[in-house]
Order: structure tokens, then C-alpha cells, then sequence
């Protein structure tokens, strides 16, 4: 489609490819936690999925592929939660309630279903393709987090540049006010000089093209605009730029407190809730990071 808009049918369309691949990846969980990965086949998954196997490879390319989508399903929770977080809540707060809300057993995920992350977290530390797999959520994951990061500084910066804005649109006002009326003295020229007698119809070349700052007003206003009618660019750069790089790494940080939470938490048998639990472990992760610059 030429429409970056999605029409209602073409929503409805994705949503139900994304039920597809979450029965799917249901199915591949459960036959990977009762059969092990290597005795579970596509066409089993295909099967237990109730589609044929054709259907299957439409949607995935390898058997471990098929638990994509369950992995991403957490990682997303997280990220949405942190950009739901209201605009006063600092970043490393919004993280930690983000966590709550991704974490905790009946609230993300429900309790039962926490024995089952741990056999895919086992699953994936021991099988370099499922591996693979998960690697490539928590990039995925990674870079979504820092994209919300940066939306929160941009919004911070708003407010501080807005000041700026207003002095440079003031300046801007009064240099258009000036051009306009020297375009108006030029529009209207005094009468002796309007109709010039016949000796003085061809004059020198010193006398027929008048100085630039007279001649040419709208090229002088074209050449200033960049610098005074548009103050956005100055607002913008390079601070951003920095932001952005700012951001990239404060996501990779938080991703990676929360990721080696739950890989540590996989390893042992810890509680799904309560002290060393995931939520617990990703906090204490977080609360180390406290005095990380996250920013607003």
C-alpha cells in the first residue's frame, strides 16, 4: 500500500496475523517445555498449532523462530509501560514501575506461565539458534526502549527551549518589520525621482543599479530567514544528536540490567514471585543504576 495509514481492513488483517503467530508460538512453547527442542519438529508444532505446515513456514522460518513472539510479548510490556509513565516521573522510576508491571507474577504474566519462561530462558542459554532468537528480541527490545528515552528528552528540552524560541521569534518579527518598510519606501518613491525626465531615462551604471540593500529586498530576506525566521535548527542542534546517542545508551544499560535479571533468575530456582524473584532481581538491578544520568 502507497498509504502509510493502515485501513481498517488492512488492521484487521495484521491483527489477526499477529493472533496466528501467537497461537503458533504457544504451541512451540509447549511442546519445547514437555518434549525438549530438539524432539519437537515444525510440522509437530504445525500440527499441535492446527494449521498445516506450509502455514507454518508462511509465518516462520525455523522451529525456534516460532517462540518469537512470546519472548517479545515481556519486552514490549516493558517498553509500553515506560512510555505510558506520566512526563514528571523520572526515567529511573518509570523504569523500576515499568519492571512492576512487566514482572510480577498475575500482572504481566500470569503465575503459571512463569515455570514455562524459565524453560525457554534454560532452553536459550543452551541452544545457539534459540539463542539467537532471544538475542535478537533484547536488540529489538533495546532499541524501542531508547527510541521512548528520547522522545522523554525531547519533550524535557521542549519546555527549556521554549524560552529561546520566544526571543528568536521576537528578533525575527522586528527584522521582517524593518524589510517591510524599506520594500514600502521602495514601492513609493517621491514624486521628482518617479517620472525622470528624458536626459536621465538612461542613466550611468552607477546610478541604475541602486545598492543591494535597496535593490533587492526579498533576496536580503531569504538570505536572514535561516537565521531568524526559522529558529527551530538552532533549538535542535547538535543537543539532540547527543540526546539521541544518550539515549541509545541509557536503554542498553536498563535493558541490560533487566535481561541479566531474568537469565540469573532462569539459571536457579528461585520464586516466580517475592525475593529473588524477577521483578526482584531486575529492581536491585535498577536501584544499583540509580545514579545513572537516564536523564529527565
Amino acid at each position: 500500500m502507497s498509504s502509510t495509514t493502515p485501513t481498517p481492513q488492512a488492521s484487521l488483517t495484521e491483527r489477526r496475523k499477529a493472533e496466528t503467530r501467537m497461537e503458533i508460538a504457544r504451541a512451540a512453547a509447549g511442546l519445547f517445555v514437555r518434549h525438549g527442542l530438539r524432539a519437537t519438529r515444525a510440522e509437530d508444532i504445525a500440527q499441535a498449532a492446527g494449521i498445516a505446515p506450509r502455514t507454518f513456514y508462511r509465518y516462520f522460518a525455523t522451529k525456534e523462530e516460532a517462540v518469537a513472539p512470546l519472548y517479545a510479548a515481556g519486552a514490549q510490556r516493558w517498553v509500553e509501560a515506560v512510555r505510558a509513565a506520566p512526563a514528571a516521573v523520572s526515567v529511573a522510576q518509570a523504569l523500576e514501575e515499568g519492571v512492576r508491571h512487566t514482572l510480577t507474577p498475575g500482572v504481566g504474566v500470569s503465575a503459571s506461565s512463569w515455570e514455562w519462561v524459565r524453560t525457554l530462558l534454560r532452553l536459550a542459554a543452551a541452544n545457539p539458534s534459540l539463542r539467537r532468537v532471544w538475542a535478537e528480541v533484547c536488540q529489538d527490545s533495546e532499541r524501542m526502549l531508547g527510541e521512548v528515552l528520547a522522545q522523554r528528552v525531547t519533550r524535557a528540552g521542549t519546555a527549556t527551549g521554549s524560552a529561546a524560541t520566544a526571543g528568536d521569534d521576537n528578533v525575527a518579527s522586528a527584522f521582517q518589520q524593518r524589510l517591510t518598510e524599506r520594500e514600502s519606501r521602495l514601492a513609493d518613491p517621491q514624486p521628482g525621482l518617479a517620472e525622470p525626465e528624458p536626459s536621465l531615462a538612461e542613466p550611468e551604471p552607477s546610478l541604475a543599479e541602486p545598492e543591494p540593500s535597496l535593490a533587492e529586498p526579498e533576496r536580503r530576506l531569504a538570505d536572514f530567514e535561516p537565521r531568524f525566521a526559522s529558529p527551530e535548527p538552532r533549538i535542535a542542534s547538535p543537543e539532540p544528536r547527543f540526546a539521541d546517542a544518550e539515549s541509545r545508551f541509557a536503554a542498553a544499560v536498563a535493558s541490560a540490567a533487566v535481561r541479566t535479571a531474568l537469565e540469573g533468575w532462569a539459571e536457579g530456582d528461585g520464586p516466580a514471585e517475592g525475593p529473588g524473584s524477577p521483578a526482584d532481581l531486575a529492581l536491585r538491578n535498577l536501584a544499583a543504576l540509580r545514579d545513572f544520568p537516564f536523564g529527565p
